[in-house]
Parts: structure tokens; C-alpha cells; sequence
């Protein structure tokens, strides 16, 4: 009987360990994109590193500044020295939740709406946030994606009135991750 309780409890935490899932990347892209009358500006960083606990709905994502990639190289310098101080402030993270995440089947193929509430921290400055994005669940991995705007001044970010024309308040920005399950 002994032998049969222990074999029973093993493999209920073995069921359990299974069902909680952690899906992560190293390779996401974050996108912005600031529009002016004057001047498009874009830049890509696709180092973003990201977690996601299919269990507890707990989600991060952190990047590097300095990986953010522009058209043009002078942009770049302004944006990693002027603007966001690289140096001062490597990173930018999100830690958060997918608060809906009981609505997901991890198990079925398909698109699914999120709810992401969490902190966004630029430039030294955290700030509440709370978006809409999807999931989508394609053959065992997870593609989140969202679209929301930043105004610069909330993340302490200052523009010379010599360019203020040229950079938008609001600046869009693009979230699109690839989770693919970690393996233990």
C-alpha cells in the first residue's frame, strides 16, 4: 500500500511539473516608430530577451538600448546619447502579467486575446501599463504581439527644440515575441 501512495504522488507532482510551462526567447523584436510631419523615424531591436509562465501568467521582456538599429547612424548616436542615455540606462523592461491567461489552450492551435497589466521601466522610469495584444498557438510554441504608445516625456526623455518637430510625443511601439518552450 505504501509502494502504491508513493507511485500515486509521483506521478501527481509529475502531471503537475508538466502542466506548468515557461516559454521564452532571445531573439523577439521590438519596433518603434515615430511619426512627424517632417521626418519617419524607425528602429528595430531584435535581441529582446522574454519570458512567459503559461501557469501563473507572469510576463517579462528585457532589451538592451544599445541594440536598437537605425537607418541611420547619426539617429542612433542621438538616440543611445540624447535621448534614452544608453549608457546611464542599458535596459528597458516590462514585468508584468498576462491577465487572462486562464483563456489561452496552450494545447489548441490558435489566436487568442490578452490582457498584459505590468510595469514598463525606460530610462530609469517605471510607469503602470496596461495593454491588449494576442497569442497566437501554432504547433507547441506561443507568438505574443501588441502595439501601444509611449509619450517620451512620461520616461523623462528630453527633445531639443531644434528637433522637436522631427520627434513625435507618442511614440508607437511594436511587440513581437516568439516563445518557444523551455526545456528542463
Amino acid at each position: 500500500m505504501k509502494t502504491l501512495s508513493t507511485l500515486i504522488l509521483i506521478f501527481t507532482l509529475a502531471i503537475g511539473t508538466a502542466q506548468a510551462q515557461k516559454y521564452v526567447t532571445k531573439s523577439g523584436n521590438i519596433r518603434f516608430f515615430s511619426s512627424t510631419p517632417m521626418e519617419d523615424i524607425e528602429a528595430h531591436n531584435r535581441q529582446v530577451n522574454s519570458a512567459l509562465d503559461q501557469q501563473t501568467g507572469d510576463f517579462v521582456f528585457r532589451l538592451l538600448m544599445k541594440s536598437f538599429q537605425f537607418e541611420k547612424a547619426l539617429m542612433q548616436e542621438h538616440f543611445n546619447e540624447n535621448y534614452v542615455e544608453s549608457d546611464k540606462f542599458p535596459n528597458a523592461t516590462f514585468t508584468g502579467k498576462v491577465t487572462n491567461i486562464n483563456n489561452i489552450d496552450f494545447a489548441k492551435n490558435g489566436v487568442y486575446n490578452v490582457m498584459v497589466e505590468g510595469d514598463l521601466t525606460i530610462k530609469g522610469v517605471t510607469k503602470k501599463v496596461s495593454e491588449k495584444g494576442t497569442f497566437e498557438v501554432k504547433d507547441g510554441r506561443v507568438n505574443g504581439k501588441s502595439t501601444f504608445n509611449v509619450l517620451v516625456e512620461d520616461y523623462g526623455i528630453k527633445i531639443p527644440g531644434a528637433v522637436a518637430k522631427n520627434i513625435a510625443k507618442s511614440i508607437q511601439i511594436d511587440v513581437d515575441v516568439n516563445l518557444e518552450k523551455l526545456v528542463k
